[in-house]
């Protein structure tokens, strides 16, 4: 987001949605008022200051000159008194105006003094100004594309609302919202196919960036970052996206199709065949491939058959007529061991 620090009215645009803008551009600005009138007066402050100065340091120069020679003055009529030569009453007029020249010096010392701080006061100012001047200058900050073009020449925005956005299209995630139940190995660093549903022809090779840590309590899904290997040409900020991550290889185990999967009184299992009768087996899941099948993790071991359809539901003991296949439209399953 591009915008000022303070409120103000849009001068001019200068890009429009679409349009890439480099590092350092100017694609906005921002109407300065009165801040060149101001910096001009502020210049003249300046110029009054220095000058004020060098007045307050030629001021101190005359009266360290004074100090000095009211100084030796008052040392020569001392050792005269001293000697009886002058009266003491002399003497003291000579103290007196060594006083005074110590008080002047001082006093042009505190206004030297003074003429620098304002000096750097002006030249603080002048800074601030500009900076200010520099603020309306919305300056890009990185390589990027214009994705909203939110003020238009003459509008007034305040300070921190946007003129432009900006998009670096080589830092865009897909946000991927996984099940809960199946993100079981879901880390970063994994590697995923990406299909925009704008390009259904072509895949993108990406790799899971992040791994959120907050899940969505309501939809019980866990969400990941997946970012492109490189970023393909066209793509649209919000534009959905099929993605497939590829899970670290579990070695051998027991699969058996999804289909089989049963629930039952508040438990998960399948309907296992004893003696050509079903018995209902709980069963531990593991994950789900995009082939339809589960992985089983616990509750069934090598060699059992497993009831996949039944055309009614099933009940313990019942006597079933087990085939490989159903003879019937396409589409329905048939019965897999």
């Amino acid at each position: 987001m591009i915008g000022p620090t303070v409120a103000g009215r849009v001068l001019s645009v200068k890009v429009d949605v679409g349009d890439a803008v480099k590092a350092g551009q100017l694609p906005a600005e921002m109407d300065p008022v009165d801040v060149d009138q101001r910096l001009a007066s502020l210049d003249a402050a300046i110029e009054r200051a220095r000058s004020a100065q060098a007045a307050a340091t030629a001021l101190q120069t005359d009266a360290a000159a004074r100090r000095e020679l009211a100084s030796s003055n008052m040392r020569r009529n001392q050792d005269l008194a001293d000697q009886h030569f002058i009266s003491s009453g002399a003497l003291e007029s000579f103290i007196q105006t060594k006083a005074s020249a110590d008080a002047t010096l001082d006093s042009a010392r505190a206004n030297a003094t003074g003429a620098v701080q304002d000096l750097n006061r002006a030249k603080a100012d002048r800074a601030a100004l500009l900076q200010q001047r520099a603020n309306v200058r919305l300056i890009a900050p990185s390589d990027g594309v214009v994705s909203a073009r939110d003020a238009e020449s003459g509008s007034t925005v305040v300070a921190g609302q946007s003129v432009l956005r900006l998009i670096d299209p080589t830092s865009l995630w897909v946000k991927l919202r996984v099940d809960q139940g199946r993100s079981g190995g879901l880390k970063q660093g994994l590697k995923a196919r990406l299909v925009l549903r704008s390009q259904p022809q072509t895949t993108i090779d990406g790799t899971v960036a992040r791994v959120e840590l907050l899940g969505d309590s309501v939809t019980e899904e866990r969400i990941a970052q997946l970012a492109f290997d490189k970023a393909p040409l066209g793509m649209a900020v919000g534009e959905m996206t099929e993605a497939r991550i590829q899970l670290p290889s579990i070695g051998q185990s027991l699969i058996v199709p999804a289909a089989s999967i049963r629930h039952q009184g508040g438990t998960t299992g399948v309907w296992r065949m004893e003696s050509v009768k079903p018995v209902f087996a709980q069963v531990k899941l593991g994950a789900t491939s995009l082939d339809g099948h589960t992985r089983i993790v616990d509750g069934l071991k090598a060699g059992d058959e497993v009831v996949v359809y039944s055309q009614k539901p099933l009940s313990a003991g019942a006597r079933l007529q087990v085939v490989d296949a159903i003879v019937a439209p396409a589409g329905v399953a048939g019965v897999a061991q």
